[in-house]
């Protein structure tokens, strides 16, 4: 597998990643020209900190296929709030009560999505802040 070319592409593999590890009220930021912190920020839920724990694993597995390198998750012994830096798109993997707690999403000026009550959040909302 080639290394994504674009940030667009690094995201969609980090969706993709999460998504197929059943992650719950995936949410992208658009940071495109308004930060130079990153372009994306994805934001998703698992429903355990063994979930968690084992999204972030896959999806640093993944990213390092791709040819990424020094990639590294903090928050891992613990599992509640895991943050991985993949340069272009920063991730935050949340058990959903932390996530609600901390709601990164209103920082950026998004609510958190209407159905948000820990579990069945809609997945794949790709928004712009």
């Amino acid at each position: 597998m080639a290394a994504p070319d674009f940030p667009e592409q690094l995201r969609d593999l980090i969706v993709a990643s999460v998504e197929d590890d059943k992650a719950e009220g995936t949410v992208v930021l658009d940071l495109k020209g308004k930060s130079t912190l990153a372009d994306y920020i994805v934001i998703t839920s698992g429903r355990s900190a063994r979930q968690v724990d084992a999204m972030a694993g896959h999806l640093l597995s993944k990213l390092k296929e791709v040819g990424l390198i020094g990639l590294d998750a903090e928050g891992t012994p613990q599992c509640d709030w895991v943050l991985i830096d993949a340069g272009d798109v920063l991730v935050h993997l949340f058990r959903p009560e932390v996530r609600a707690f901390y709601n990164l999403e209103k920082m950026w000026g998004v609510e958190l999505p209407p159905d948000f009550a820990g579990f069945g959040a809609p997945a794949g909302d790709f928004l712009s802040v």
